[in-house]
């Protein structure tokens, strides 16, 4: 059977700039690496390879099918599905997997007592309910979620956690605060029944912000991929020297000529003001490129920053390459990263977000999915 791919772009992974910030994270028993959602769109399976020979100990992955693909690959590593098992046969695999589901609620209590192994206790970790106001106990429901857990004694509570909302705003530092706080509390009441239980609640920016919110194990995501959660706030530098993982690239399609007047694209929305040059390069909304970046953001060609002109198509758009005489036909055109010129800087996953009003765990996670991925 051939191959058949609908793009001819390319997602560059660069594992040894994820150990590197896997490293800069800290020691690595203490960190827990978020791998959810196929690592952030950088492919579970290298990723978790890759961090498996840095040293980690631990994963948080999105779902127990993730769990299970880790378990198949052959790594052993505690394992901990962030959204909990969702169907009986999510319980069933969990349990069959060795892997560590989260209980968010009573529910999920009786439901993992229903699938304990024959042979071993069902490790399992509790989610506090601190702020986020998303999944797990609260802190007045905690007695009763002990007082149910005592019934099953073949369930085996080996980590607390919970999420912190707003840790990457200065702003909201109480915030934060207020539920470090509440967590800490909830801890010590777990731990009366619990001694050994470990405890799970910074955030990438609380790896690198919120020394006390580290624990046992500390889950870094956006900023094990490069990016940092405090870019554009007056903590930016708590982030600094981490290294974007992704970078995409597309081949140049065709050079042309535009005479002043011209038109290029649907829509009309960018009319040449003189004679100028114009690469077509093969990416597009298709892989990732948002059509709304239209007229709006630079590409890298020939390690130089080029405009983007016109409205960005389902598979092609147009970049303004009359600064750049020497571009052909087959010319690598960085949509992100990239080798850049002395004096420029290649255009990334926060620039882009910012841009468009988002987050770059949106853009690594779309870019991820929709480009052939390859490794170095």
């Amino acid at each position: 059977m051939s191959c058949c791919a609908f793009t001819p772009s390319r997602c560059h992974i660069d594992l040894a700039a994820l150990r590197r910030n896997f490293a800069r994270l800290g020691e690595p028993g203490s960190i827990m690496p978020v791998v959810k959602s196929d690592a952030y769109g950088h492919g579970l399976l290298p990723v978790a390879r890759a961090l498996d020979g840095a040293g980690a100990r631990r994963f948080a992955v999105g779902t127990v099918c993730e769990g299970v693909a880790l378990r198949e690959a052959g790594l052993g590593q505690t394992i901990v599905p962030l959204m909990g098992a969702i169907s009986r046969e999510d319980w069933q695999a969990a349990a069959a997997h060795d892997l560590t589901p989260l209980l968010t609620d009573f529910e999920d209590i009786e439901k993992a007592a229903a699938c304990c192994p024959a042979d071993r206790p069902f490790r399992v970790a509790l989610k506090c309910e601190t702020g986020m106001n998303r999944l797990g106990f609260s802190a007045e429901e905690l007695p009763a979620a002990l007082e149910s857990l005592r019934r099953f004694p073949r369930l085996a509570p080996v980590l607390a956690l919970s999420h912190l909302a707003c840790a990457d705003m200065p702003g909201e530092t109480a915030y934060t605060q207020a539920q470090a706080e509440r967590f800490a509390s909830m801890c010590a009441v777990l731990r009366e029944a619990f001694p050994d239980i470990a405890r799970s609640l910074g955030n990438s920016a609380g790896a690198l912000g919120l020394p006390e919110s580290r624990y046992e194990a500390c889950r870094p995501g956006l900023a094990l991929y490069g990016g940092n959660p405090f870019a554009g706030t007056a903590w930016e530098t708590r982030g600094t020297g981490l290294e974007w993982v992704m970078s995409v690239s597309s081949p140049v399609l065709q050079v042309r000529q535009l005479k002043a007047g011209q038109s290029v694209s649907y829509g009309r929305i960018f009319t040449a003001p003189q004679a100028m040059t114009v690469a077509v390069v093969a990416a597009g909304y298709a892989t990732g490129f948002a059509r709304a970046l239209s007229n709006r953001i630079d590409l890298l060609i020939n390690g130089r920053r080029v405009p983007q002109v016109g409205r960005v198509c389902m598979s092609m758009l147009m970049a303004d390459v009359s600064s750049l005489p020497d571009v052909r036909t087959g010319d690598t055109a960085w949509i992100l990263g990239g080798p850049a010129a002395p004096g420029q800087r290649p255009v990334s996953a926060q620039e882009m977000a910012d841009e468009l009003g988002t987050i770059p765990y949106e853009i690594l996670c779309l870019m991820g999915s929709t480009n052939p991925r390859v490794y170095s």
